[in-house]
C-alpha cells in the first residue's frame, strides 16, 4: 500500500475561501459561503477563511472562533480571566468579575452593524511557523504536528508557497475510512 502523503488530502487554495487583506467580516462571510457552496457537498465544509496580500499569498486566517471573538469587543475585556485562574483565584469569584461584562449581551441584531465595519487584518491570526507543512511530507507527520501543536488546519506548501490548507477533518475522515477497513 501507498504512504499517503499531504498533498493527497489537502484542498487547493483555489477551492478554498479567500479574502483580501482589506476585506470585511461581511466580505469574508460571503467568501465562505460561496466557497461552501462549490465545494463538494461529501467533504466537510470549510470552517475557516484564509486572507491573502496583494500578490496572492496567506498572510493570515480566519476561524469560526475569530470571527465570534470579533462580533463581541467585551471579549478583549475578559482576557484576564486565563491569568486570574493560573493565579489561584477561585472560578467563582472570577465569574463573578466577569458577570460585570455580559458578554454577547446586546441583541444579535447589532452584528448586522459591526460586520461591515470589522477588518479581517483587525482579527485574523497571523500564520507561525508551526502551521505549514510540504505538501509531500507524509501524513504521518502532518498527523503529529496537528496533535502536539493541537491545530485543526496546516498551510500546505510547495516551494515555500501556500498552495492548499490540510483540514484535520480530512485527517480524521481518512482514518476512520482505515479504520472501518480492519
Amino acid at each position: 500500500m501507498r504512504t499517503i502523503i499531504v498533498k493527497d488530502l489537502m484542498v487547493p487554495l483555489e477551492e478554498y475561501a479567500t479574502v483580501p487583506l482589506d476585506a470585511t467580516l461581511y466580505d469574508a462571510i460571503i467568501a465562505l459561503e460561496k466557497a461552501q457552496a462549490a465545494f463538494d457537498p461529501k467533504k466537510h465544509k470549510h470552517r475557516a477563511i484564509l486572507v491573502l496580500d496583494a500578490g496572492g499569498k496567506v498572510v493570515g486566517k480566519i476561524s469560526i472562533f475569530d470571527i465570534l471573538i470579533a462580533l463581541e469587543p467585551k471579549y478583549g475585556q475578559s482576557e484576564a480571566e486565563g491569568v486570574l485562574s493560573r493565579s489561584g483565584y477561585s472560578s467563582e469569584l472570577i465569574d463573578s468579575m466577569l458577570k460585570d461584562n455580559t458578554l454577547w449581551s446586546e441583541p444579535l441584531n447589532f452584528i448586522c452593524d459591526r460586520a461591515p465595519e470589522l477588518n479581517v487584518r483587525d482579527f485574523m491570526e497571523t500564520p507561525s511557523d508551526g502551521v505549514y507543512i510540504d505538501e509531500k511530507s507524509a501524513m504521518g507527520e502532518a498527523i503529529h504536528q496537528i496533535v502536539i501543536q493541537k491545530h485543526h488546519s496546516l498551510l500546505v506548501t510547495r516551494e515555500g508557497e501556500v498552495v492548499g490548507i490540510l483540514r484535520l477533518t480530512d485527517v480524521f475522515a481518512t482514518i476512520c475510512d482505515k479504520i472501518k477497513t480492519c
